[in-house]
């Protein structure tokens, strides 16, 4: 068994405040839950405004499917155009 944590550091350019962050924030963890079935949490980056980190786990038998799940997750994250990714970082258990 495989567990993969994907790590991604957000910045959202057009955000003012901590509600407009998490207007954004919110619906993409929702989305991502119901999509991939994984875990999702904002693990840092909570009271500031313009930038958060989640967190993303899944589990699988192999390490090559649960690779390509989190790298799936990156590219969709990428392709909301809700902010800019401006890290990430894979983890294998």
């Amino acid at each position: 068994m495989t567990v993969g944590i994907l790590t991604m550091e957000l910045f959202f350019a057009g955000s003012g405040s901590l509600k407009d962050k998490r207007q954004l924030v919110k619906p993409l963890v929702e989305r991502l839950r119901r999509r991939f079935n994984v875990a999702v949490a904002e693990v840092d980056g909570l009271d500031t405004w313009q930038r958060s980190t989640l967190a993303v786990a899944t589990v699988g038998t192999r390490q090559s499917r649960v690779a390509e799940t989190l790298a799936g997750i990156l590219r969709f994250v990428e392709a909301q155009d809700l902010g800019q990714v401006t890290a990430s970082h894979i983890d294998f258990c």
